[in-house]
């Protein structure tokens, strides 16, 4: 009797089991496979493009029909798609921070002293996310909300309401997964690897918003519109990099070149959204936080 290949539902089932899916994902080198995914995404090649894209179809829930453009040059052009115009409304109301992203939202709420959570029953010192005590003590009594960005999603972020960018602080690191099986067995992950400490002042009051986009497996790589560089594992420096720019409430402020996960950071006085909660999916523009006062 011909062997059948296990179908793409059997094998989408394995990955599921949290085990194994993180032996897959963490115990490779990872360092080593971002920087070839980041050569391979960005072959530009018409049949590698379809069949890397088709592959990625089959195996996640991968949905092009919101895409501005249907024929993609390669796996990086699909990755870090344009939307359609209108495919994502903005909430208009002055009192609420939109979600910067489409994703699911993790770990949220209030900030307990200096500490918070990667996962239920794991906490990390928000000084080994942020590096910066006095920007720590600013978010005491704040909140914070997780939001985690699949492969298949859209992969720009947004700026949640009118603000001025400040600073940026690049710290390297590691490119551990940040899928929820990582996240329960590697303690202060998101503390280990590559992220970007963006600090804005909100225009409306001048309240301290903070986003801290975290790169992961595959990914490794952080686009930011108002900088001439790309920060990567290979980036040199500078760490620290005053700059001014100004967004309005909605428009593009870069993109992460696969998926992974955007922590934003409000001071006291601003608080989550009604229905936002762990576990809910959410898209750019929605009601994220809200000004309490």
């Amino acid at each position: 009797m011909k062997d059948t290949p296990p179908s793409p539902r059997l094998l989408s089932r394995l990955l599921d089991q949290e085990d194994l899916n993180f032996l897959l994902t963490n115990r490779l080198p990872r360092a080593l496979l971002t920087r070839f995914m980041g050569w391979f995404s960005k072959i530009e090649q018409p049949l590698v493009a379809r069949l890397s894209i088709a592959v990625w179809q089959r195996f996640a829930d991968l949905d092009l029909s919101e895409a501005r453009q249907q024929e993609f040059r390669s796996m990086h052009a699909c990755f870090t798609r344009e939307l359609k115009e209108g495919a994502r409304p903005i909430n208009a109301e002055p009192d609420i921070l939109a979600s910067p992203c489409d994703a699911i939202v993790g770990a949220c709420g209030p900030i307990d002293g200096t500490t918070v959570l990667q996962a239920k029953g794991a906490p990390y010192p928000l000084v080994d996310l942020l590096g910066d005590e006095d920007l720590v003590a600013h978010y005491r009594q704040g909140s914070y909300v997780t939001l985690r960005l699949k492969s298949s999603m859209y992969h720009r972020f947004h700026a949640p309401a009118d603000l001025q960018v400040e600073h940026v602080t690049y710290i390297s690191g590691d490119v551990w997964n940040v899928n929820p099986p990582a996240l329960k067995r590697v303690e202060r992950l998101y503390c280990k690897n590559e992220r970007v400490v963006i600090r804005s002042r909100l225009n409306a009051d001048g309240a301290l918003l903070t986003l801290v986009p975290v790169a992961a497996i595959l990914v490794a790589s952080i686009h930011l519109h108002w900088l001439d560089v790309l920060l990567h594992l290979r980036y040199r420096g500078p760490n620290e990099i005053p700059t001014r720019a100004g967004f309005r409430k909605g428009q593009e402020m870069g993109w992460f070149e696969h998926g992974s996960t955007i922590i934003a950071f409000v001071p006291e006085g601003y608080g989550l959204c009604e229905g936002v909660g762990s576990g809910r999916a959410i898209r750019v523009g929605e009601a994220l936080l809200r000004r309490l006062s």
